[in-house]
């Protein structure tokens, strides 16, 4: 979502700025991932090193010595990295050790909580990139609390939602999405309105207590509202190794498997409200207007709760509760659209990154003569 845009400012700026796409393969689902190209017309990866599932150690590591390889096989003028994964990280400290410029796209975010490797992704990447572009204005203040020069920082706005923009006349019919993810025809009746849930943070899901706890809190909200729960692969795997099933309400409870991006697309843009622990998707129902319960304590993601749609519950039965009966009653967040979050941040980072490569391999050239 964040390089697809990417790639399309590449392709259109002149003089060309040639691209070779890697993919890392860190989010290997082959199903999901053939989807998620189609989706955004995505062009095939020129390379894809097929990593993995791993450990972080084991998963950052072989990123790096697969990564390695290519930036020895094509080399480069620079390297865009974008979010904050493993891959992120992996692919910026070769780049850096092998003397060739960083860009991270998505630079900035803090949720000021050590315990998300997220967090430790997004803090390593940025001390060593070279060329940093933030979706807020927030974001520069984190940098320079870290000791970033303000020169080497951009506010270029926000890929993710240049993406939503682009896509959103193509997303997916809500009733042609619930019935392939197996919704019985007769049902679709009761989700003319829902509420979309998505969780899948380690905090949330990967303890028989957390995940119990907030299967219990989502049975109540399903009372008040119709659920439409798209199932992470690891959520799944642990309600179901955790014994919890019995708390999914099959009545007002419609479980989905993994969605791709037109479908979510069309889910959130006409859900009564969502509920997540996802970062991308506070950023999305901000855009779209639909008020968002986020299941985290923190977020690196300030501007969707100060601007936007995003009101943070944690995973406090009766904030979530509360949060839930306000949106019902028509007092949920109505937001507005954040400052440069207007579709063109690709071109804006495209277009710098071209002047900022020129400046800099002059002056590295005047150095060497």
């Amino acid at each position: 979502m964040k390089m697809a845009p990417i790639l399309r400012a590449f392709a259109a700026h002149q003089p060309p700025m040639p691209v070779v796409l890697v993919h890392t393969g860190q989010h290997y689902d082959k199903d999901m991932n053939d989807r998620l190209f189609e989706d955004l017309a995505l062009p095939r990866p020129d390379i894809n090193l097929e990593v993995g599932s791993a450990s972080h150690a084991v998963q950052t590591a072989e990123v790096m010595r697969r990564f390695e390889a290519v930036l020895d096989q094509h080399p480069a003028r620079a390297v865009v990295v974008v979010g904050d994964v493993n891959s992120t990280l992996a692919c910026t400290l070769v780049a850096v050790k092998k003397d060739v410029p960083v860009a991270h796209v998505e630079a900035g975010l803090r949720s000021y909580d050590r315990r998300m490797p997220e967090e430790i992704n997004r803090v390593l990447t940025d001390q060593v990139a070279d060329r940093l572009y933030t979706t807020e204005r927030s974001a520069l203040a984190n940098l320079q609390r870290e000791g970033i020069a303000p020169e080497r920082v951009v506010f270029a706005g926000n890929v993710m939602i240049d993406s939503l923009l682009h896509n959103r006349q193509h997303a997916r019919a809500v009733d042609q999405t619930l019935l392939a993810g197996g919704a019985p025809a007769e049902s679709l009746a009761n989700f003319q309105r829902f509420g979309l849930v998505t969780l899948h943070r380690p905090s949330n899901v990967d303890t028989a207590a957390a995940l119990g706890h907030l299967l219990g809190t989502l049975r109540d909200v399903a009372q008040r509202l119709p659920l439409v729960f798209a199932l992470h692969p690891r959520t799944r795997a642990n309600i179901e190794r955790f014994g919890l099933g019995s708390l999914l309400d099959p009545q007002r409870m419609l479980l989905l498997p993994p969605q791709g991006y037109l479908e979510m697309l069309g889910l959130m843009a006409q859900a009564t409200v969502v509920l997540t622990d996802s970062g991308g998707l506070q950023e999305e129902t901000t855009a779209l207007g639909v008020p968002c319960l986020t299941l985290r304590e923190n977020t690196e993601r300030p501007i969707t709760v100060e601007q936007g749609t995003n009101t943070l519950v944690g995973s406090d039965r009766a904030s979530i509760l509360q949060g839930v009966d306000e949106v019902l009653a028509q007092r949920g967040k109505q937001g507005r659209m954040p400052e440069l979050w207007d579709g063109k941040a690709a071109e804006r980072i495209v277009g710098d990154l071209w002047q900022w490569l020129q400046r800099h391999e002059t002056a590295a050239a005047q150095v060497k003569g």
